[in-house]
């Protein structure tokens, strides 16, 4: 699991006072660096290997101002060529929001799909979510 500690913005409330739902993507992907690092360990983008598929997001309680939040990464599952990264939002010890991004291997060149290296996923599969 990775974790990050996020100070919510001001910015990122809304009209009722609470954080909007759009700040939650914009947390889950920037909380996704270190499975990006597993991947392209410069994150340098002419060489970038992966492309988002999908992403889907549940919320299950209010997030406010003025309390940090917590993001947990963790890897879901782990396909040939493609894997999930599931995520989590805790603020003051309750879960208020998870996710799941789908990442594919890819190749921008021909753009399609290829095989996820060996080593690649064995250092994916470390961090696998254990329920």
């Amino acid at each position: 699991m990775f974790s990050e500690i996020i100070k919510p913005r001001f910015s990122d409330t809304d009209a009722l006072g609470h954080i909007g739902n759009t700040a939650i993507p914009v947390w889950f992907e920037g909380a996704r660096d270190p499975v990006f690092k597993m991947l392209s360990p410069t994150l340098d983008l002419q060489k970038w290997p992966i492309i988002l598929a999908k992403t889907e997001i549940e919320f299950h309680a209010q997030l406010f101002y003025g309390q940090d939040i917590e993001v947990r990464t963790y890897l879901a599952k782990v396909g040939n060529a493609s894997f999930h990264v599931y995520q989590e939002v805790w603020q003051q010890e309750i879960k208020c929001a998870s996710g799941t991004a789908t990442m594919v291997y890819f190749c921008y060149d021909m753009q399609k799909s290829k095989p996820i290296p060996d080593d690649i996923r064995n250092k994916l599969t470390e961090h696998l979510y254990q329920a």
